[in-house]
């Protein structure tokens, strides 16, 4: 079993934001998945994502902390170039969907690396990876 999970920008974020709506429920599945021996991983792309919003929602001196500790304890995943293409090709394969490049990327190393997502995203669902 692959112990890590892929975090999508929606868990990341609600973890950081104390005031988001799914920040309690994001902490205790994440106290779960450290129960069962899982981590935390990211691609590059969904940092950037998420560090986006936490500056602009939660301002400059939270945005530096947090990034800190994320990188203190996250294992970061560089997408492949064929992640790129497989991710263009997601979006233009489903253009009726409301998709970001962020998230296709995210499902293209999803599927390269047989790694779950988490995310509270429904549209993972129809790129056809395991979510957790």
């Amino acid at each position: 079993m692959n112990r890590a999970v892929l975090f999508d920008t929606g868990p990341l974020y609600a973890l950081a934001d104390p005031s988001d709506q799914y920040h309690r429920r994001t902490q205790r599945r994440l106290e779960q998945l450290a129960a069962q021996g899982r981590f935390m991983a990211l691609t590059y792309p969904t940092l950037m994502e998420a560090y986006t919003l936490v500056l602009r929602r939660l301002g400059v001196e939270y945005a530096h902390r947090w990034l800190q500790e994320l990188l203190a304890g996250a294992m970061l995943i560089n997408p492949e170039p064929g992640d790129y293409q497989i991710a263009v090709g997601l979006l233009l394969r489903l253009a009726d969907q409301p998709l970001t490049l962020f998230d296709t990327v995210a499902a293209a190393v999803s599927l390269r690396l047989r790694m779950p997502v988490w995310t509270y995203d429904r549209h993972f669902g129809l790129l056809g990876v395991e979510r957790c």
